[in-house]
């Protein structure tokens, strides 16, 4: 059966999800970054690294989502099958990619993003990745006005969401509360339960 090598916490959370959304077989293997275990999946040392039944593996969360959705049409997380829809899952899936997922970098790795060695730059960085993630929040919060789910329907694109919305309710003071739209749709994966039996396994990982 298929294997997902996921780290409990990371964007690996996504395609756990729709793993399980998708009622088939599959074995999911928690590891922790740089192990052998990872790096023999993956050289890069990141998940997720999704390996199907032939020994053929991807990688990257955002295509694992696209394989996964068209590996189970039965599923229908693909948010609908007409030529705007699918535009509109890829639209929101490269936000998720490019926009949101990025913005939380400085917040968790500081370091990476000044050559200062001061604490008081690496505070700076952190508080500009806040400021960032705000934004892009500010964005899904008005996309989400009126509606239940990112797209039309539940979609793989809202286990996108879930990780980093979770995230931000770590990183943000005032956490998430504030963008009513956001706090709703967080909510509404977090109480499906099949989301509750991911999130049980992530934890006891």
């Amino acid at each position: 059966m298929p294997t997902l090598f996921y780290h409990a916490g990371a964007c690996s959370l996504a395609p756990h999800i729709v793993l399980e959304w998708t009622g088939t077989p599959y074995e999911a293997v928690a590891v922790e970054f740089g192990s052998p275990e990872l790096l023999a999946v993956n050289p890069a040392g990141a998940v997720p690294v999704l390996r199907e039944d032939d020994g053929w593996t991807l990688t990257q969360a955002g295509a694992i989502l696209h394989h996964l959705v068209r590996k189970h049409p039965q599923a229908d997380l693909g948010g609908g099958d007409d030529l705007h829809a699918s535009a509109e899952f890829d639209r929101w899936s490269s936000f998720f990619t490019g926009d949101l997922h990025p913005a939380f970098f400085p917040v968790f790795t500081p370091r990476r993003y000044t050559t200062s060695r001061e604490q008081a730059d690496h505070d700076a960085v952190q508080e500009a990745g806040r400021k960032l993630v705000r934004k892009r929040l500010a964005q899904l919060d008005a996309h989400l006005e009126g509606r239940e789910w990112v797209l039309d329907r539940r979609s793989a694109i809202d286990a996108y969401a879930f990780p980093m919305l979770r995230w931000a309710m770590k990183v943000l003071p005032e956490g998430i509360s504030g963008w009513a739209n956001v706090q709703a749709l967080h909510d509404r994966i977090a109480a499906d339960p099949a989301v509750q039996t991911v999130l049980a396994r992530e934890e006891s990982a």
